[in-house]
Formats: structure tokens, C-alpha cells, sequence
């Protein structure tokens, strides 16, 4: 199975980004950042149950997907400087993926957690997991400001999409991180001045997740802060300082 796609292959690219979607997300939500960040051949991760892969069943365990997602980029981080981004679950993905990474002796070179509270503050909530039905759910995305409202009132949109979508969120509800070793990269954590769901302390905890050097900003905008604005400034200077 291909866990990642590349819609802009750069193979002379110094570095190489890897970009992890929010729950219910898709590669298709960064399918411009390749010509975007001319240094960087981007691939953003497909997770199970949508796009290509939408007749697989959705996974249900966030951490066994992770080590899943490193063993298929660890060859490839091998080759090249290689960075994560990953945005709100993204962001909790690619933590458990760059920690598997570190284990086996493949360390990438920056983590960049958007809108997303550190790992070590979630706690998994099974309770909680198992009231995600349909309209907790897009009650969940209309506070999140993610989807157009009037798809969610599409018969035929809602039954394409919700069954992944409940399936990211009961897994992320069912997920806790456990005692980790610190990363040994930089650590760059972002979230929207207005975002209704995370807090400025719950990104600052990122902190504790790296004995790398630790940046925090925080960016106009609610939770889909980057749909508008991307935030490939930062991603750039960050490679200039490596």
C-alpha cells in the first residue's frame, strides 16, 4: 500500500517534507504546497478509508498506524534531510512517526506540530470515543471551521465522508502517548490566534517533546489557519537555519 503522495516530484530537492492531515483530511489539502516550497519535494500521507485508498476500512489504533507510516518513509528519510508537518491529528501522527523514526536510528530533521495540543496532555477518553456519532460529528466540523457548511447538509457528501471522518476522531479520542524519549530535532509548534479548540498553553507544551531547540507561533487565523495563509515562511527559514 502507498502511504504517501508526491503531485510535485522535485528528485534534485536538497530536503524532503512530509505533511500528515487533520482527522477527515486528505494529500489533497496540501496538493500546492509542492510548487510552493521549491526547496522541498513534498509528499503528504493518505490515510486509510479516503482518496486512492477509500475502500479500505479506516484505522482504528493511531499509534500502530504511525509505525506502519514510518517503516514505509524510513527508506526515503535516508536519502535526504526530511521534515514533518503535520496539522492538528496530522500533527499527533507525525509525532508517533518521528518518534518511531528516532528509534530506528532514522532521526528527521524538523517537526513542525500545527493546531494540535502536545501529546503528553491527551489522554485517551474510550467513553468519549463512542459518542462520535453523526451529529457530534458535524457539530465538530462546523466549530472547526474546516468544511464548507453547505456540503454538510449534502446527503450523498455526508455519507462519502463521515465514516472516516468518526473513524479519525474516535481514534484520536482513543489515543494517549505514553512516556517518550525527548525528539533530537527542532520542534516548531503554530496555531490560529482564533482557534476555537486549542490553546496557547496546550501548544506550548511541545516544548517538553524535544531536547532540540523549541520555536512557538502563533498566527492569524482560527483552525484552518493555513488554508488561507500556509505557513511556508517559516518552514523555509527553518531549513536556512539547519
Amino acid at each position: 500500500m502507498m502511504w504517501t503522495q508526491c503531485i510535485e516530484p522535485r528528485p534534485f530537492a536538497t530536503r524532503r517534507l512530509v505533511c500528515f492531515p487533520h482527522a477527515g483530511g486528505s494529500p489533497y489539502f496540501f496538493r500546492t504546497w509542492g510548487k510552493a516550497l521549491s526547496g522541498y519535494e513534498v509528499h503528504a500521507v493518505c490515510y486509510p478509508g479516503r482518496a486512492e485508498r477509500i475502500a479500505e476500512p479506516p484505522a482504528a489504533d493511531l499509534a500502530s498506524m504511525a509505525r506502519e507510516i514510518a517503516a514505509a518513509v524510513a527508506p526515503s528519510a535516508a536519502e535526504r534531510p526530511t521534515s514533518f508537518f503535520g496539522h492538528s491529528m496530522g500533527a499527533i501522527v507525525a509525532y508517533e512517526v518521528a518518534c518511531a523514526l528516532e528509534e530506528a536510528g532514522h532521526p528527521i530533521e524538523h517537526l513542525f506540530a500545527s493546531a494540535a495540543r502536545a501529546p503528553q496532555l491527551l489522554r485517551a477518553t474510550p467513553d468519549t470515543a463512542a459518542t462520535w456519532d453523526d451529529e457530534a460529528i458535524i457539530g465538530k466540523l462546523v466549530e472547526l471551521g474546516g468544511t464548507d457548511a453547505e456540503l454538510l447538509h449534502n446527503p450523498a457528501f455526508v455519507d462519502l465522508v463521515l465514516p472516516y471522518i468518526g473513524a479519525d476522531f474516535r481514534m484520536l479520542a482513543g489515543y494517549e502517548s505514553g512516556w517518550r524519549a525527548p525528539l533530537r530535532c527542532p520542534v516548531t509548534a503554530l496555531v490560529g490566534r482564533a482557534d476555537p479548540q486549542v490553546g496557547s498553553d496546550g501548544v506550548a507544551a511541545w516544548r517538553e517533546t524535544t531536547r532540540g531547540e523549541f520555536r512557538m507561533r502563533t498566527l492569524p487565523g482560527d483552525h484552518f489557519y493555513l488554508a488561507a495563509e500556509p505557513p511556508f515562511d517559516i518552514i523555509e527559514a527553518a531549513a536556512g537555519e539547519q
